[in-house]
């Protein structure tokens, strides 16, 4: 299959790898990032997409989707699919593949869950919106680039359950470090704390498989220096889209807001930016009840 590829960052650039690697024809660009391995350079974006049967697009936000899909639509043939893999806004998402579909394409947003070591490992889950058509087109791939592709509904559907599940990660690992920190200054050893919360009603993913204790559980970016795997700013871009969402529907989402909060204090006002986002438990451990 003919691929396009518009993004090659940290997530980009190992899933287009993984597609030529496999055997596709991928034509990639990005501004500043270098071509993965097996991948060809195009001058540009419209280069990129023009004859491909698929372009999937890896960016960083819902107006530099807007942007490149006005640079890529007008270029690309008819009856291609426009694969979306970036993490944006639903309206976004949903305006993208309007215009997709009038100019005689098939859109799915399909955004990730799994962090760089699933992007390079080829273990991501996506979370699709689209036809069922356009999902049949592009399974195959995602199946390379990931583990799981969930079709969860029409156009904006995997925005929606993206958001929705990074909402419940962020309070999650939020109470999850909050524990830690209590268990420490009640005198608890972490380890024990681990073993009977993990397999107890306290059970999360945060806690299971993503702990941010060092030296407990399985192994995290807490026994990295919380090097990120899932970037502090990434996880806080994900909950202002919760709550962006959320107001424009009229949902009440007080966990979500509160732990949008969390995470801009510490991103922006406390040293949290390129740190994991499980790096609020140091921030706990520093913190009393009065701050």
């Amino acid at each position: 299959m003919k691929i396009g590829f518009i993004g090659l960052g940290n997530m980009g650039g190992p899933m287009a790898h993984n597609l030529a690697k496999e055997g596709h024809e991928v034509l990639g660009f990005d501004l500043a990032a270098p071509m993965p391995e097996g991948v060809h350079k195009a001058a540009t974006a419209g280069d990129a997409a023009r004859g491909a049967d698929v372009v999937i697009t890896m960016l960083p936000n819902g107006a530099i989707l807007r942007a490149v899909a006005g640079e890529i639509i007008p270029v690309m043939r008819k009856g291609a699919v426009f694969l979306d893999c970036s993490t944006v806004d639903v309206a976004s998402a949903r305006a993208v593949a309007a215009d997709a579909e009038a100019a005689g394409m098939m859109a799915i947003d399909a955004p990730v869950s799994g962090g760089i070591t699933g992007a390079a490992a080829g273990t991501l889950t996506f979370m699709a919106g689209g036809s069922d058509a356009a999902f049949a087109v592009v399974k195959p791939l995602l199946d390379i680039m990931g583990q799981k592709a969930v079709h969860c509904g029409g156009a904006g559907a995997g925005q929606a359950a993206k958001i929705c599940n990074n909402m419940i990660l962020g309070a999650t690992m939020i109470a999850t470090c909050e524990a830690f920190a209590l268990a420490d200054k009640l005198g608890l050893d972490r380890a024990k704390m681990f073993d009977v919360v993990s397999t107890s009603s306290g059970y999360s993913w945060s806690m299971n498989a993503y702990c941010p204790a060092p030296g407990v559980g399985p192994k995290s970016p807490a026994d990295n220096g919380y090097k990120p795997g899932f970037a502090a700013e990434l996880m806080l871009k994900d909950l202002r889209l919760s709550q962006e969402a959320a107001r424009s529907v009229d949902a009440d989402t007080p966990m979500g807001a509160r732990a949008t909060e969390l995470y801009a204090s510490f991103v922006e006002e406390e040293g949290g930016r390129s740190q994991d986002f499980s790096a609020m438990l140091p921030r706990f451990e520093r913190r009393g009840r009065s701050g």
